[in-house]
């Protein structure tokens, strides 16, 4: 085998490659075409005059309406994120218990919250809550709440397929010398496969960071509310800017929480040796370098 090639692909030729090679650059013209063909059209409107974009160099559209809008967010996803993993950690472990009477309802709980449409769970939250607990503000609660379940029962799934990922003759072994179940669990299988669940979890994580935006529909501040409702109505006309300089905030966000991911999970794998190979999230279509990954829903 050709060292380019991998278990997916075999390495191109010389015609592949400038085939490869001219399919790129075609792709780079549409798109750089694309992006000039919105940028006329936004000069078109005036969306790049300077009264416009003026709110954002202002100290106090920052200090009064960026930042905490951008501290809602964190709190949300702090909170979920949390949460998020100790429903994953409880159930999925749940899920692979010998007694059927928690086998069974712990699977339950997960496929009907993965099952339910975030929004929709939010939105039932978010309107039930005063009939049971009375008038109050339930924003935070709602979109907490929401993403906690949806989010901890996709986590459960990746619980659940990185433990199965370690390969069994590590859990036999730990049988042999007397080990028992409470012990291969919390010694042998959950060290190794914390390493492997590592990118699914981050993931994971980084799609409940992007799913806090949802608190919009029900007017939670955050970070998309400040930046859609409240400055282009303090400052009219400047949907598309606020837009703008959202969206890169929201990338920040989310690239600085995948670089963590890579540092940790590049730091475990350094410091504790693995037999499990790293799994995919959750709907994630492809097959693992090594040929014996799991997937996380079987």
């Amino acid at each position: 085998m050709s060292r380019g090639a991998t278990v997916l692909f075999d390495a191109p030729g010389p015609r592949a490659r400038v085939r490869n090679n001219i399919m790129t650059l075609l792709a780079v013209v549409a798109v750089a075409a694309i992006l000039y063909f919105i940028y006329l059209r936004f000069d078109e409107k005036g969306q790049w005059e300077g009264r416009i974009w003026e709110p954002f160099i202002r100290p106090e559209t920052w200090t009064n309406y960026i930042v905490p809008g951008l501290l809602g967010t964190l709190e949300a996803a702090g909170l979920a994120s949390v949460l998020a993993l100790i429903f994953g950690g409880l159930f999925g472990l749940a899920r692979l218990s010998d007694h059927a009477w928690i086998r069974l309802p712990a699977g339950a709980v997960v496929e009907v919250f993965r099952a339910i449409p975030l929004l929709l769970l939010i939105f039932f939250i978010f309107y039930l809550a005063p009939s049971v607990l009375g008038s109050g503000d339930y924003t935070l609660a709602a979109l907490v709440t929401g993403l906690t379940l949806y989010n901890g029962s996709v986590l459960a799934e990746v619980v659940r397929a990185g433990v199965r990922a370690v390969p069994k003759g590590q859990s036999e072994a730990a049988y042999a010398i007397g080990l028992r179940k409470s012990g291969v669990m919390r010694l042998v299988l959950l060290p190794q496969a914390v390493t492997a669940m590592m990118p699914a979890i981050v993931s994971q994580l980084v799609v409940l960071l992007k799913d806090t935006a949802l608190g919009y529909i029900i007017a939670y501040v955050d970070l998309l509310n400040m930046g859609f409702k409240i400055i282009p109505a303090v400052n009219f006309g400047s949907l598309i800017p606020a837009a703008i300089v959202i969206g890169i905030i929201y990338v920040g966000l989310n690239m600085a929480l995948s670089a963590l991911a890579t540092w940790l999970e590049r730091r475990s794998r350094r410091s504790r040796k693995s037999a499990a190979p790293p799994i995919e999230p959750p709907g994630a279509v492809g097959v693992p370098a090594t040929g014996m990954g799991v997937s996380a829903v079987d």
